[in-house]
């Protein structure tokens, strides 16, 4: 049996698959800070037999929330000579250009814990100045005196030669085996001493976090006699071991959002759909990614905390290309100072939830106002709900406010948070100079389906897709993903002027390290998968394109087809070329696949008469429309291929979908939801 978990803010998901194909699925709520009983408990919920277990692969929010919140531990960093204060001059770029009182954001570590060595690499990584290991020792000496739990090594250049770096954590490793250490080599070798610093001290920051968390997980399963190949899902989109993400933490930042957008690209591929708008609304956030011709678009220009007004830290990891806001089932609504209706960032989380739940929650929510529209029914919450609660609480905050009725209140706070998240849906579609009519949203998540049929008509995309197991589909996304390791390497070369027996060779030298990556992996050479691309430039630029590069020996008229290839896309990322001018390669990047067993996706054939999947009718209030009588459909009762017209609501365990007037709706054969939105 294969098993994925993923904690959300407000839920624990779970889909398993056992041998025969059948697919279940559970969901629970998440049970902060001890995220791993939350994991047990939806185990549990589940019914499964856990020795069955054979593959078990998570996703997880611990890493962001350490981050967020502040949380991670005391941590110090190393550097050379003249560059402790890298984190705090960052890069000029300011985003609120006007803000005369803008801040720069404060460092994760002191400047007091900021210490510094003699010793110096040239560009090539030449030595000019050995390590001064004395320093070295005195420097532990002080974070020992300092109670520091953590340490980031970072040296210029050492992404060319890490021997320095090498040096310092054998050293560190022999004075003070305890701590937790972490070398910029290691998380990556990618040039911008700014951008890699701040990740090594990120990774740093959390790596004791991680540990334990990984840890008590482990114990907790091996408490329950589960036996199993352990994963957890990585910012890349693929998985891999519990002991390697205790080395490399970073690399889960965006563990469990990223599942889901992997899982859209594989059943985009089931059901020949490429080109695709990933949409996923939990309880806190929602997130959304764009594929285009089935691939997945990672890089490494991540931020957390990066806004209009905040420039965030950067993260130079491999992270698929996500646009998350702080738009949820759990987002609260209020007004701000200057009297305009707000719904999110905060987020009533699971406890104390939304006011529905009765567990405390006194601010209204995204989850109340469709409950008080209809959208949803209070007869499939896991509570009992006290509408007169929901009611004031919206009449409280909003409707008196405004002077306007509760329905129109609770209407209020939907139209608010669905322009919050078209907001997000055009920032990786339009804004990218995409056409949105060429590409289908795959709506999941607890709320996916309830708000993308609306989104899509105001994008102009003229088909939804709800995929089966939509609450949970992160978690389903996990089943279907490989083991992947990224491999980036700085090497700033002209291509009229590069060597091609070098390049050559660097690139054997990068599948050989991912060779043997897999191999403590315990995963066969034949099932290792590479893809290779180029990060490249016109000379003189300052930014790059990806450009998909062939594997193999290359020769002269590979570099042809590379310069080639590189035109268009320059051309397509930023409308024009410069087809005389150098081009320059500044990175290599190999992307290496571990293959591994996924379940099949089975057909779900319904047959039968429409009316049989008919639970009720029920008063839902619309927009221009009113309350209006509308039919309301059990979402594992309706046949194949049989068309429901809106206005009309199917709903399913944890989850709704809503069809307006003017769109229709029809189950295909593997049971996922397809609507026509109505747009021509």
């Amino acid at each position: 049996m294969r098993v994925a978990t993923d904690i959300g803010g407000t839920f624990t998901d779970l889909v398993y698959v056992d041998e025969k194909g059948h697919i279940g699925v559970s969901k629970s709520h998440t049970t902060p800070p001890y995220f791993e009983q939350g994991v047990i408990n939806v185990l549990e919920k589940s019914g499964i037999d856990q020795t069955s277990i054979k593959t078990f692969i998570h996703g997880t929010t611990v890493i962001i929330n350490a981050l967020t919140e502040r949380k991670g531990v005391k941590t110090g960093l190393i550097t050379t000579k003249g560059f402790r204060d890298v984190l705090e001059i960052g890069r000029g770029n300011r985003p609120d250009l006007f803000n005369v009182r803008y801040h720069k954001p404060a460092p994760f570590v002191s400047r007091y814990l900021r210490q510094e060595v003699e010793e110096r690499l040239n560009y090539k990584g030449e030595v000019m100045k050995p390590l001064n290991k004395e320093e070295v020792k005195e420097i532990i000496s002080f974070f020992k005196k300092e109670g520091v739990e953590a340490i980031g090594v970072s040296y210029l250049h050492s992404y060319v030669n890490p021997v320095h770096e090498q040096e310092t954590i054998d050293l560190i490793k022999e004075i003070w085996p305890e701590v937790f250490v972490t070398a910029s080599y290691e998380v990556t070798k990618e040039w911008r001493e700014y951008e890699r610093t701040n990740t090594t001290v990120l990774n740093a920051y959390v790596k004791p976090i991680a540990t334990s968390y990984v840890n008590k997980l482990h114990d907790k399963l091996i408490e329950k006699q589960t036996d199993s190949n352990n994963y957890i899902m990585q910012s890349n989109g693929g998985t891999t071991t519990f002991e390697q993400a205790k080395e490399l933490p970073i690399n889960m930042v965006e563990s469990g959002p990223v599942a889901g957008i992997y899982g859209a690209a594989v059943l985009g591929e089931i059901i020949g759909e490429k080109n695709i708008i990933a949409f996923d609304i939990g309880g806190t956030t929602a997130k959304c990614s764009l594929i285009e011709k089935g691939e997945v678009k990672v890089s490494t220009d991540y931020y957390i905390e990066r806004d209009n007004r905040h420039a965030g830290f950067p993260i130079k990891t491999p992270v698929v290309d996500i646009v998350e806001i702080g738009n949820g089932g759990g987002s609260i609504a209020w007004i701000d100072d200057a009297g305009s209706l707000k719904v999110g960032p905060h987020s009533a989380g699971a406890l104390p939830g939304p006011v529905a739940y009765g567990q405390g929650g006194i601010e209204p929510t995204t989850t109340d106002a469709n409950l008080l529209t209809g959208r949803l029914s209070p007869k499939n919450f896991d509570y009992e709900v006290d509408m007169e609660k929901v009611s004031e609480a919206i009449k409280a905050t909003i409707s008196n406010y405004f002077n306007i009725s509760v329905e129109d209140g609770a209407l209020g706070i939907i139209r608010i948070a669905n322009s919050n998240m078209l907001n997000a849906l055009k920032l990786i579609s339009i804004r990218k100079g995409y056409n949105p009519r060429e590409f289908t949203l795959v709506a999941f998540g607890g709320g996916g389906s309830m708000h993308a049929p609306a989104l899509a008509k105001e994008l102009g995309v003229k088909k939804v897709v709800v995929p089966l197991a939509s609450p949970v589909f992160s978690a389903w996304g996990m089943l279907m993903t490989d083991l992947r390791h990224d491999y980036i390497q700085t090497q700033i070369k002209r291509l009229s002027e590069v060597d091609i027996t070098s390049l050559n060779q660097t690139w054997d030298t990068l599948e050989n390290q991912a060779y043997n990556q897999f191999e403590q992996e315990a995963l066969q050479k034949e099932s290792v998968l590479f893809t290779r691309f180029l990060d490249m430039r016109y000379l003189g630029q300052e930014h790059t394109v990806k450009v998909p590069v062939p594997n193999g020996n290359w020769d002269e008229k590979t570099l042809e087809e590379i310069i080639g290839r590189f035109h268009q896309l320059h051309e397509k990322n930023y409308t024009f070329k410069l087809e005389q001018a150098d081009t320059e390669i500044v990175n290599l990047h190999l992307t290496a696949f571990g293959q591994v067993k996924k379940p099949t996706l089975e057909k779900n054939i319904v047959t039968g008469e429409l009316s049989s999947a008919l639970k009720e009718v029920r008063p839902v209030y619309f927009e221009q429309e009113g309350w209006v009588d509308t039919t309301i459909y059990d979402r594992e009762k309706i046949p194949t291929m049989q068309k429901i017209n809106g206005p009309a609501i199917v709903e399913e365990k944890a989850s709704v979908t809503v069809i307006y007037k003017g769109q229709s709706l029809q189950v295909d054969e593997y049971g996922n939801l397809i609507i026509d939105t109505g747009v021509e």
